[in-house]
């Protein structure tokens, strides 16, 4: 039996951490309309959307700070189609566990933007891990007659299954799919990851997206599930194709 521990070793998880912050970042807007609905009768898109890094390091304490878990939380300000500003706290746990203060934390996080800037937050929490992993929605403490309650929107990459993901017209669905396909690094042959990393390629491609963002997610899917030493390289090859052909000859698909 073939071990494939030693492929997970090649890439710190600290740096999956990052890309997948990246692409919250990049297809933010397609992730609102990813968990709602009817997020264009929420939020207006013709307001730029602002992300909040600076403020949000400034409620968070060194010692979490120097820990490393905390590198993929998102502060985004955006404004409501009832002329209003909102800010939505994006708070994923990538670690894949079951941290049993997780619900705590992210009350505290939510607590502390309130108090610190007098705005209101709308928290999401979104768990990373396996279909095992524990889905805290609510911090709850009760002291005698007094009784806090917080309850905030959780999604799980499994909420989903592939075959939905793949027919959603929406590429945020594809990150999620990315997500899902990461948890087997490790647990199956490069040349099979490979595999379910074209199957993503090619859902995006045929979708009527913006050029340059085509390409930004196939750079990130190529990072984010990365194969080392991988002949041919398949997302350079659609990526190349995409470039010369499909964008410069009135958007054929190419037929892979």
């Amino acid at each position: 039996m073939t071990n494939y521990k030693n492929q997970t070793e090649r890439k710190p998880r600290k740096k999956n951490d990052e890309l997948l912050k990246g692409a919250f970042e990049e297809w933010f807007s397609e992730f609102l309309r990813f968990l709602y609905p009817n997020a264009d009768d929420l939020f207006d898109f013709n307001h730029k959307l602002v992300l909040m890094d600076k403020e949000l390091l400034s409620i968070i304490p060194n010692r979490e700070r120097n820990s490393d878990k905390r590198i993929a939380d998102l502060l985004v300000k955006i404004h409501m189609k009832n002329g209003t500003e909102s800010h939505i706290l994006i708070n994923t746990e990538l670690e894949g566990g079951n941290d049993h203060e997780f619900a705590k934390r992210i009350y505290q996080y939510h607590y502390r933007i309130w108090d610190r800037y007098n705005i209101s937050v709308a928290t999401i929490a979104i768990f990373t891990g396996d279909k095992n992993q524990k889905r805290p929605s609510e911090y709850w403490r009760q002291t005698l007659d007094t009784t806090m309650s917080f309850r905030y929107r959780t999604y799980h990459i499994f909420d989903n299954d592939e075959e939905e993901l793949l027919l959603m017209d929406n590429p945020f669905s594809l990150v999620v799919l990315a997500c899902q396909k990461s948890l087997l690094e490790g647990k199956i042959p490069d040349e099979e990851l490979g595999s379910e990393r074209l199957t993503i390629a090619k859902a995006l491609i045929t979708h009527n997206y913006d050029r340059d963002r085509i390409l930004s997610f196939l750079v990130f899917l190529k990072n984010f599930l990365y194969i080392e030493n991988e002949e041919p390289d398949v997302i350079k090859i659609i990526g190349k194709y995409i470039a010369t052909d499909y964008f410069n000859h009135q958007r054929l698909r190419p037929a892979i």
